[in-house]
């Protein structure tokens, strides 16, 4: 319906400006939100009449305030520029909860709609069967009855027949009534469906033009620390772009298939490597597994940063294989494993700034996720192993 649409709308231009940052979300967040309210004060006056709908109504709206309240409260702190703060709001997930409680009223409003349509087309059917009833007690009524009954037949007849299309235009009515609401129903999907196919689309073209405008900074510097931040920053803004093309090429937005955007992040970090001169080989086995939308984000960023590391740090005077390997275990998680046969850490000490270890960590506690590295001879490894959703 409407209002889950209003809703949608508002938290995928939430999350958009969460992300890119970018003010351009916050016109059609301010938009969906007014639109949600309106259409849940048209749902209100529509249910007044059933009381039995009031408890739904009165905790839905606390529901619905709760999440404009959150989304509010998350991009008050983006815009206060309080990064850290609004991503640890989004990490509690509370948003998400509140979401699909909201969703669970609406359905269930629907639900309790559609069996008083049900109810209403049962009660004609056995107000039909009762009319046939007494015209064949009538029926008897003419045989027993003879001479002047007749007249009182004829105009009970004429009755019945007027009742039965009565019946039967009531009956059509709801049946138009019933298809009406199925339609409307179907268009609404459709609709949201579209919007979230439009909003993947832009938020990927937004970031890719953000991804180039950093590849470009980072041409133009001479500074190598300086150029080596711009372009790990664009190749962590390419993985998140990587996911929301596949979702708006996709017809399932929910999951993304994690063999498809995987190779191609790792064909285009490739390719980035070689471009910067580094002279590594990547070689891949990913297993065709699907994952979450906000968890394929963050594993793009955990391979990105780890595939990035081993291109620059594991061989500083040769060249060498980087693997990369995605499988499933036995007990309903999965594995990511990326391994070279370079230097290692030496003297365990952990090269770069350590802002990618960082990302590291919060990813994998955003995805609930074990992180283990492994001293290999030679080389090292690093290890990500993750809850799959279930079926």
């Amino acid at each position: 319906m409407e209002l889950r649409s209003g809703l949608e709308a508002a938290e995928s231009s939430q999350r958009g400006f969460l992300v890119s940052g970018n003010e351009i979300y916050l016109a059609p967040f301010d938009n969906a939100k007014a639109s949600a309210r309106r259409q849940f004060d048209r749902l209100q006056q529509l249910l007044r009449p059933y009381s039995e709908t009031a408890p739904m109504l009165q905790r839905l709206s606390a529901v619905v305030d709760a999440k404009f309240m959150e989304m509010d409260q998350t991009v008050s702190l983006k815009d206060d520029r309080r990064d850290e703060e609004a991503l640890a709001l989004l990490r509690t997930n509370r948003g998400k909860a509140l979401m699909d409680e909201a969703n669970v009223f609406l359905s269930g409003i629907i639900r309790t709609a559609d069996e008083r349509l049900t109810e209403g087309v049962g009660e004609q059917k056995e107000n039909a069967a009762r009319l046939r009833l007494i015209s064949l007690l009538g029926a008897l009524v003419i045989v027993l009855v003879v001479g002047g009954v007749v007249i009182t037949v004829a105009r009970y007849t004429s009755e019945i027949a007027q009742a039965r299309d009565e019946v039967r235009r009531l009956a059509s009515g709801l049946e138009e009534r019933v298809q009406s609401r199925t339609a409307d129903l179907a268009k609404a999907r459709d609709h949201a469906e579209v919007l979230v196919a439009e909003v993947n689309h832009r938020v990927a073209n937004s970031l890719s033009l953000v991804a180039s405008l950093v590849k470009l900074q980072g041409n133009a510097l001479t500074d190598r620390a300086a150029k080596d931040a711009l372009d790990e920053t664009y190749a962590r803004i390419f993985a998140i772009a990587s996911v929301h093309k596949r979702l708006y090429s996709a017809g399932d937005v929910r999951f993304v298939a994690l063999d498809e955007y995987l190779s191609g992040l790792l064909d285009q970090l490739l390719t980035s490597m070689r471009n910067e001169g580094l002279g590594a080989w990547l070689r891949y086995d990913l297993e065709p597994l699907k994952l979450a939308t906000d968890a394929s984000v963050n594993l793009g960023v955990v391979v990105t940063e780890w595939v990035t590391n081993a291109f620059k740090y594991a061989y500083p005077d040769r060249s060498g294989e980087v693997r990369v390997r995605l499988k499933t275990l036995p007990d309903g998680r999965a594995e990511l494993l990326v391994e070279d046969d370079g230097v290692g850490r030496q003297g365990g000490i952990v090269k770069g700034t350590g802002v990618g270890t960082r990302l590291v960590t919060a990813m994998a506690g955003t995805l609930r996720a074990e992180v283990e590295y492994l001293a290999r001879q030679p080389g090292m490894g690093a290890r990500l192993v993750f809850p799959l959703p279930t079926a």
